[in-house]
């Protein structure tokens, strides 16, 4: 069983479950609420589909496009749950070791747009 995630779109966010080539996809509107609606659209999937999380052996998230934040949630999610869970995690380039850990490393399209408001 392979969970897939993908935040790169700000209105939505995709979570799929694919086993043996049959995958079955859910979307979630996340209208930049992607950090309070990924770890829940992930429990709906698996109780709709009545499989646990210990059933998923592999992670596959979506690395590039989409807004600095929506793409971080999704492979932050996913690199944690993959660590947690002691399995495989792959993005659109594949992972890397770092430590003896594998990862996927977030592709931004370009630097982050990040202001900060100073309060006086």
């Amino acid at each position: 069983m392979i969970l897939r995630i993908d935040t790169t779109n700000n209105g939505f966010l995709e979570i799929a479950l694919e086993k043996t080539g049959e995958i079955k996809r859910t979307r979630t509107k996340a209208h930049y609420n992607q950090a309070e609606k990924l770890l829940p659209a992930i429990e709906a999937v698996l109780k709709k589909n009545k499989v646990e999380l210990k059933d998923v052996k592999k992670i596959k998230v979506r690395n590039r496009g989409g807004s600095f934040t929506s793409l971080r949630i999704g492979v932050v999610t996913a690199n944690a749950l993959a660590y947690a869970l002691g399995i495989r995690i792959e993005g659109e380039n594949g992972s890397k070791k770092i430590k003896g850990i594998e990862i996927v490393e977030p592709i931004y399209g370009k630097e982050p747009n990040i202001t900060i408001k100073r309060i006086t």
